[in-house]
């Protein structure tokens, strides 16, 4: 008993680390992909029960595919724009956008779109679920091919999001060499 700590728990809490950045990036965009698998795999999946199992007369078509397609192009599109197109006054762009606000003006609706995109698959998974599955009374085995459009855009939502996120983490370390 000559041994005894006033802490309650047995480590210290500022013992703890916060992970390096590098660490943290690595572990958003692994993540970011497990979200992204899941929520194929859920669309993969209630299209195959869809054609083999499924007992109803309601199938899984391109209807239902639209929005996962919407929201595809919408992360493609989100996680292709940097955060420092977005606030760096002294960025120079090319082509069309030669003057500087401009090509942040350009970035942003770019990002404004994607994000557009995004919500709009999400919504449209929505309304699908309501009026194909919802307003015509199904029940649940069929209901779930519903539910898992819903979940599979909103897997990819999320996965657009923790990957812009991890992907414009700052380094602690990182420098600019702009003159």
């Amino acid at each position: 008993m000559e041994n005894q700590t006033s802490n309650l728990f047995k480590f210290n809490i500022s013992q703890l680390r916060l992970p390096k950045s590098a660490k943290l990036r690595s572990f958003g965009i692994y993540l970011a992909g497990g979200l992204f698998a899941i929520g194929f795999w859920s669309l993969i999946d209630s299209a195959i029960y869809s054609k083999t199992i499924n007992a109803s007369d309601v199938h899984v078509t391109f209807i239902d595919w639209i929005p996962f397609i919407c929201s595809s192009l919408g992360m493609l599109i989100v996680n292709s724009i940097e955060k420092n197109n977005l606030m760096n006054n002294n960025q120079q762009g090319g082509g069309v956008f030669n003057d500087e606000h401009n090509y942040i003006w350009a970035a942003r609706v770019i990002l404004f779109l994607g994000f557009s995109l995004l919500a709009g698959g999400l919504a449209g998974s929505f309304m699908v679920f309501i009026l194909k599955y919802l307003m015509k009374h199904y029940t649940f085995p069929t209901l779930g091919m519903g539910v898992s459009n819903i979940v599979g855009n909103g897997c990819v939502m999320l996965s657009c999001i923790v990957l812009w996120l991890s992907q414009n983490i700052e380094d602690e370390y990182s420098y600019s060499l702009a003159l």
